[in-house]
């Protein structure tokens, strides 16, 4: 399985300004390092979760359909499948009726289920299924979950004073617990 961004969000969850004020930071002088930590902040939680904070668009990318009736997404919140297709074998895409499957994104995963039978076989023996979809929990900043853009906010503190994950002759620095515990309550548990 595969998981291709085809479009990013508009904007992040954070702004400068906000990451300014909470470093107490006057002057223009580290904007550019600001808005550099706040999208590695949020790409490093948006990895460590499996999550889209802001609307993106995403393709999935399987080689075959899982021996079940259901797919499971490996990102969330999914907010709606805009296409399912599959390749011939001379690579010519056919989509899916959304009548073919539902959607249900309540769960974590969210799945793609089949109502019939059987999930039509791809013509390509790699990446010959694509599922698009769009996810995020919104397309504003005020979407994301508060603890989300609080746990942000002090991840991009944290390099901002660390810049270096290790200096010579030290122990490394680790993301502080803060950040961890508030991002506890997103976390999908594994058994």
């Amino acid at each position: 399985m595969a998981l291709v961004l085809t479009s990013g969000p508009a904007l992040e969850p954070v702004t400068v300004a906000e990451a300014k004020a909470h470093l107490r930071i006057d002057g223009t002088a580290e904007d550019l390092l600001l808005a550099s930590l706040i999208l590695t902040s949020r790409l490093h939680i948006e990895s460590a979760l499996g999550l889209a904070l802001i609307t993106q668009s995403w393709s999935v990318m399987l080689d075959h359909w899982p021996d079940r009736a259901d797919v499971a997404l490996p990102l969330r919140p999914v907010q709606a499948i805009t296409d399912v297709r599959v390749l011939a074998a001379d690579g010519t895409p056919v989509t899916l009726l959304p009548s073919s499957y539902v959607f249900e994104g309540r769960g974590v995963p969210p799945r793609l289920v089949r109502t019939g039978d059987a999930w039509p076989k791809p013509g390509r023996a790699a990446s010959g299924i694509e599922i698009q979809l769009t996810a995020g929990f919104g397309s504003l900043a005020s979407d994301v979950p508060a603890t989300i853009r609080h746990a942000l906010l002090l991840l991009v503190a944290h390099w901002y004073e660390h810049r270096d994950p290790i200096e010579i002759g030290l122990q490394g620095t680790s993301i502080p617990r803060a950040v961890s515990d508030l991002l506890s309550s997103h976390r999908v548990p594994r058994i």
